[in-house]
């Protein structure tokens, strides 16, 4: 009797304990954390998203270059000024891969080497390379002991993998510069093994990927390592996330608050803050190597994947003029850079602007077959020395005929101007396009 009475009381103690202190409620989602995680990670599967869509290509593998036709335009945001190779390069702890790359004498070039998160690893150039500005180039594992060729320069990946872009300059001179590009070669020292790209559900720019982000994260961040210096603390919060995500109740709030509140936040950064703003001009300073920055690192990966370092080129992209209105094929629009401020005077390679279509990023089909100007375009100049180039879906009396982009009639439109080797002002931020005028 006395146990059964003691029994009871205990029963009733924790009955009354469980009224008053309830089970924890589920943890609430961290919305900072949830948006660090997110962006950070963002970044890795953009760049799995591109090895996945790549190697679906007919006769596209892995150490295989891909030759670009010279002045293709049918693509999104062509660069019409070079003629461009790319290729997956991957490798193993016993297999480098041998980079051949031609002499280039009086034109821009170089080979352009990205990790698998879309930092760049180096860029293969004179300018880069003085005593080796040619020849052959080992590409190895991280800490692979593999012997290399004695006449080739030994270069370490930061993973198994990494993207490889080749550009040659056109100049006047087209057929020079696709024979150079087919000089370029790739060669694996045996047969590398190689992984599968990691796995990512397919996503787009647009709707971006939920929740289904982060599934699979050990194998994702296995996959490639992070150069950043804070990719510790931020795989950390990828896992925590990852981890959280396999419980359905939180699953399902987790991809709620990113689609209704991280995704639609990030886009906004990636197309508004991601660079500096001057003239309604967006420069591209700071990509290529980001350091601690994964919020610019996945921007430039989603709206510019394979952005080059500043040392190598700078982008200015414009959709808006001087009013701040955006450009569009109903009106005529002036870009007029004063003598002293030509785009010529700020690059040691060249410069060139491209007029394309919003929203698909594709270049105007005219009669001229005009779609872009560069620093061998003969374009003519003011009196005073001044450069006027028009935008327009007619010519202008304003502005000399052979100065003329054409622009979509009725339809809106962007402006993208690249300097190549762009000089110390403009990587300093001290150089803009002039705003774009509109011709009232």
């Amino acid at each position: 009797m006395t146990v059964t009475r003691t029994k009871s009381l205990l029963a009733a103690t924790f009955f009354s304990l469980a009224l008053n202190n309830p089970a924890p409620a589920q943890a609430q989602l961290d919305k900072q954390t949830v948006t660090d995680a997110y962006v950070y990670l963002l970044g890795r599967a953009i760049v799995i998203r591109q090895e996945q869509t790549d190697l679906k290509e007919p006769g596209i593998a892995y150490n295989v270059i891909k030759y670009n036709p010279a002045g293709s335009a049918d693509f999104v945001n062509p660069n019409l000024d070079v003629a461009y190779l790319e290729a997956w390069i991957a490798v193993d702890d016993n297999t480098p891969v041998l980079l051949e790359v031609p002499e280039v004498r009086g034109r821009y070039y170089t080979a352009q080497i990205l990790d698998e998160w879309g930092d760049v690893i180096t860029n293969i150039n004179e300018r880069n390379y003085p005593s080796h500005p040619f020849g052959k180039f080992a590409l190895v594992a991280p800490g692979s002991k593999a012997k290399v060729p004695e006449d080739a320069v030994r270069i370490e990946l930061h993973s198994h993998k990494a993207k490889l872009l080749g550009r040659v300059e056109l100049k006047t001179d087209s057929a020079g510069a696709m024979a150079l590009q087919k000089q370029f070669k790739l060669t694996p020292l045996g047969k590398p093994v190689v992984q599968p790209a990691a796995p990512m559900a397919p996503f787009g720019n647009k709707e971006l990927i939920g929740v289904e982000i982060f599934e699979n994260v050990d194998a994702v961040l296995a996959s490639a390592l992070d150069v950043s210096p804070i990719a510790a603390q931020m795989q950390a919060k990828v896992r925590d996330i990852g981890l959280q995500a396999k419980d359905a109740g939180q699953r399902q709030a987790l991809d709620k608050l990113i689609k209704e509140e991280v995704a639609p936040q990030f886009l906004k950064y990636a197309v508004t803050k991601s660079g500096i703003f001057q003239n309604n001009w967006l420069g591209t300073l700071g990509t290529g190597n980001y350091g601690a920055d994964y919020w610019k690192r996945s921007s430039a990966n989603l709206v510019g994947l394979w952005a080059n370092t500043n040392d190598e080129v700078i982008y200015f992209v414009g959709t808006r003029d001087a009013d701040g209105q955006p450009l569009n094929g109903a009106n005529d629009y002036v870009l007029e850079f004063p003598a002293a401020n030509r785009p010529d005077a700020v690059v040691n390679a060249y410069w060139s602007v491209i007029l394309l279509d919003v929203p698909d990023y594709r270049v105007v089909k005219n009669p001229l077959n005009r779609f872009n100007f560069n620093s061998d375009s003969g374009l003519k100049s003011e009196a005073d020395g001044s450069l006027k180039i028009l935008f327009a879906s007619k010519p202008n009396a304003a502005v000399p005929e052979s100065n003329w982009l054409p622009a979509p009639e009725g339809k809106g439109f962007t402006l993208t101007l690249r300097t190549y080797v762009p000089k110390d002002l403009v990587k300093r931020g001290e150089w803009f396009p002039p705003a774009i005028k509109r011709i009232k």
